[in-house]
C-alpha cells in the first residue's frame, strides 16, 4: 500500500518537489550555532572580569606592626604602618595606625585610633593615664572602658596574634555612633 504525501500548488505546476530544508540553510544554522557558542564562552569570562571585583570585599590579611620585645609593658604604643589596599580594580597605598598595649604575660590588645563617639583620633595622656578624645570629651582606661564623655561603647580592639616574636595585626573600622561594634 502506498502512502500519498501531500503535494504544494507549486510542486504540482512545476511537478519537482523540493526538499523540506537546503544545504544552505543547513550550514546557516551550523554556522549561527557555533557563533552563538564561542560568542557566550568569551562574554561570560570579560563580563565576569569587568563585574566581579566591584562585588567583591576587601581581603583582610595579618599585617605584621612590630616585634613584641619593643612594646612596653602596660603602656600604650601608637604604631604606624603602612599597607597596599585594593579595592575593585584600584590598588592604593595607606598608613594605618593603631594603639598596642603589651601585658606583663606577653599577651597584646590592639586598639583601633578611632574614637567610637563620632570617629575623632584619640591620644594617651600618660600623666593621667588614660586615652582621651580631645572632641568631644570621651575618656579610656587602659582596657578601653569609657570612663567619661559621650562614647557609645569602649574602644574599638582589632584582631591581634603573636609569631616568632611578632606582632601581626588585621586592620577592621567600625561605624562611629553605634552602641555595639559594627564593621564597614
Amino acid at each position: 500500500m502506498e502512502v500519498e504525501t501531500p503535494v504544494s500548488s507549486d510542486e504540482a505546476e512545476s511537478g519537482v518537489s523540493t526538499p523540506v530544508g537546503t544545504r544552505r540553510s543547513f550550514f546557516a544554522r551550523v554556522t549561527a550555532a557555533i557563533s552563538t557558542v564561542i560568542g557566550l564562552s568569551l562574554t561570560i569570562p570579560i563580563v565576569g572580569y569587568v563585574v566581579f571585583p566591584a562585588f567583591q570585599r576587601k581581603k583582610q590579611e595579618w599585617v605584621p606592626i612590630a616585634k613584641i620585645d619593643d612594646l612596653p609593658v602596660e603602656q600604650p604604643k601608637a604604631l604606624d604602618y603602612t599597607v597596599a589596599e585594593k579595592d575593585g580594580w584600584l590598588e592604593t597605598k595607606a598608613t594605618k595606625g593603631i594603639w598596642a598595649i603589651k601585658h606583663s604575660n606577653d599577651e597584646v590588645t590592639v586598639f583601633s585610633p578611632i574614637c567610637p563617639h563620632l570617629g575623632c583620633g584619640y591620644k594617651w595622656d600618660g600623666q593621667d593615664r588614660l586615652f582621651k578624645c580631645p572632641c568631644h570629651g570621651s575618656v579610656y582606661n587602659l582596657k578601653g572602658v569609657v570612663q567619661a564623655g559621650p562614647a557609645p561603647r569602649p574602644l574599638d580592639t582589632l584582631p591581634v596574634k603573636v609569631e616568632n616574636g611578632e606582632l601581626l595585626v588585621i586592620y577592621k573600622e567600625f561605624k562611629s555612633g553605634l552602641a555595639d561594634q559594627t564593621e564597614i
